[in-house]
């Protein structure tokens, strides 16, 4: 059987060719001083700057080295996602390779789901040495995600985090899902997610990915994940009853317009004359269309067979 490992550290990278050793060396340290055995499971998303020759240097000296290598890049949940495939820890942490967040953290989070029993652990950035740029956006949809998923976690975004093996291998992460894991867990059924203030370091190495596009992507996002959270199973709850109210209404309106032609109105007016009937019947169209495209469309995609792959161009260490 196949041995099993006490953490695997899953560290999505984009050009981050400076950052590697140093933290792979910090990762190291942190776990022989706890004597944890681990893996450190890096995925590089079609990084240009020879990131990948830096793995593979790595994982010539290191056999807890894993590396995944896609083709081309598709961004940080695809790169989750595969690195959750491929774990074989009873704890799984996600950190990014930018050595802002600090592997020290690591042994009180593997605490905090091996004693204390929670299923995710989100850290908290409490102090934030990030551009204003970027923690105001943050503060928003961190603000909007408590809202709308009912999760008390204040830092949503955290690249650090630590889950138990079995969450990694319950959730499909894809999209730009990465920044709401946690409901992704809630809603695969697993309710006990905790939180951990940890340290946040400047960036040492390289220039930030933040972009202009998540301060569209992040609500669209946070949009898709409550939705798919409550009518994921059940999507007929949403699109049928919105599509019902709006072809009650065509039809009660169509309804009243030919009761009135036959017993009220004598003008000899048609009903295509009327403008109520262009509205009844846009209403019953829309209706029926919402009814059975939006239905059919959100099952086409969650049935999807191709929606998760990617083409990985090189991997090392993996079964």
């Amino acid at each position: 059987m196949e041995s099993k490992l006490d953490i695997s550290v899953v560290v999505p990278l984009y050009n981050e060719v400076e950052s590697l050793p140093e933290l792979f060396a910090w990762i190291k340290r942190v776990m022989d001083e706890h004597k944890f055995s681990f893996e450190v499971v890096f995925v590089d998303d079609g990084s240009k700057d020879g990131s990948w020759k830096v793995v593979e240097e790595l994982s010539s000296e290191n056999s807890q080295v894993v590396g995944i290598k896609f083709q081309r890049n598709y961004g940080k949940s695809a790169a989750l996602q595969k690195g959750f495939e491929a774990v074989k820890g009873d704890v799984v942490i996600t950190m990014d390779a930018d050595l802002q967040d600090s592997p020290d953290e690591i042994p009180e989070l593997y605490r905090m789901i091996t004693e204390d029993d929670f299923d995710v652990v989100s850290g908290w950035k409490k102090k934030r040495y990030d551009p204003i740029s970027k923690t105001i956006p943050t503060k928003l949809y961190n603000w909007a995600a408590r809202r709308i998923t009912g999760i008390k976690l204040h830092d949503f975004n955290c690249g650090l985090k630590a889950y138990k093996n079995v969450v990694v291998k319950s959730i499909e992460v894809y999209g730009d899902m990465h920044r709401y894991i946690p409901p992704l867990a809630k809603y695969a059924g697993f309710n006990k997610i905790g939180e951990k203030v940890v340290q946040h370091q400047a960036r040492k190495y390289g220039v930030t990915k933040f972009g202009l596009n998540r301060f569209l992507n992040g609500p669209l996002d946070l949009m898709t994940v409550a939705f798919m959270g409550r009518f994921g199973k059940k999507p007929m709850h949403f699109f049928g009853a919105v599509g019902t109210m709006m072809f009650l209404l065509g039809f009660g309106l169509t309804l009243y317009m030919i009761i009135d032609k036959l017993f009220i109105d004598t003008s000899g007016k048609l009903l295509a004359d009327r403008t109520e009937f262009f509205i009844a019947l846009a209403a019953m169209i829309i209706g029926s269309q919402f009814f059975l495209g939006g239905f059919i469309a959100e099952m086409v995609g969650r049935s999807s067979e191709s929606r998760n792959n990617y083409l990985v161009e090189e991997t090392i260490n993996v079964n």
